[in-house]
């Protein structure tokens, strides 16, 4: 699609990183109510902890596909269920790191219809803090990326899935002009800074988490805190308490440019945990 031609505004929302089943039960709740009230075009899903708490297992990934994410993205972990991995190929919807290294499975970025729009969506891995995966400086790696998918389309979003906020915020200013959205993820805690950046570009440091909010990272507390003085890791109590839906519902322009970025937390009542 080039630039000459007519195109229409997206309204999107990113649905903050899906922790376990009480994420997806906040994701089935409310998401379908949220397309129709809110009028969204484009619907994108933080899933690097959906199974277990960490990593995106192949039938979670088809199930959230199924209940209306148009693209799922997945960050250090993406290569931690191997059922996803062996099958990275063939769903399109979901996105690993574009920074990984070449021969690494499945797509970093990819392009997406909202309507007659065509959207450009990848994810970038930050470099600090990650010791068990390696990927090429995102700051160095930027500009070639954005030459590519500006080539296609002026509506880009990009997930900056990185530790340390420094690390988010160079990012976003490299950005600042050339995207449409950078949306912080990672650390599954919700910031307040969302904003827009001059050159219409919104971004949010981290949209947070969708899940259990009593509890630590959307994993059960008390196993948190024994692993903390055993040293032994252990990711897979769920948490349930306090559910809510975490994001960002953002507005850009037919031209690229963001209009608005809002945070949202909606409370989720938790009728029946789900037996997945």
């Amino acid at each position: 699609m080039g630039f000459g031609q007519a195109v229409q505004e997206v309204r999107l929302l990113y649905v903050a990183e899906i922790v376990g089943k009480a994420g997806i039960y906040c994701f089935k709740k409310t998401v379908a109510n949220l397309r129709k009230t809110k009028e969204i075009d484009f619907v994108i899903a933080g899933c690097d902890g959906v199974t277990g708490g960490n990593g995106l297992g192949y039938s979670h990934a088809m199930y959230l596909h199924k209940l209306g994410a148009d693209v799922l993205t997945t960050g250090d972990c993406c290569f931690y269920k191997k059922d996803l991995t062996a099958n990275f190929d063939k769903t399109l919807f979901v996105l690993r790191p574009a920074n990984l290294p070449h021969g690494a499975p499945g797509p970093g970025y990819r392009y997406y219809r909202a309507g007659s729009q065509k959207i450009a969506v990848a994810v970038l891995l930050g470099q600090f803090g990650f010791s068990r995966v390696h990927a090429e400086n995102p700051l160095a790696f930027l500009d070639g990326l954005l030459e590519k998918l500006r080539a296609e389309t002026p509506v880009v979003v990009l997930d900056i899935h990185a530790v340390t906020g420094a690390e988010k915020q160079i990012l976003f200013m490299a950005a600042a002009g050339r995207v449409s959205a950078a949306i912080g993820s990672h650390t599954r805690v919700q910031t307040a800074d969302e904003k827009l950046l001059p050159g219409g570009t919104a971004v949010i440091t981290d949209a947070g988490r969708s899940g259990s909010f009593f509890s630590v990272s959307g994993t059960e507390t008390e196993s948190r805190i024994k692993e903390y003085i055993s040293g032994i890791p252990d990711w897979t109590k769920e948490a349930w308490e306090g559910c809510e839906l975490q994001g960002v519902l953002i507005d850009i322009d037919g031209g690229g440019k963001a209009l608005s970025i809002e945070r949202l937390r909606i409370p989720v009542q938790v009728t029946k945990k789900l037996p997945v």
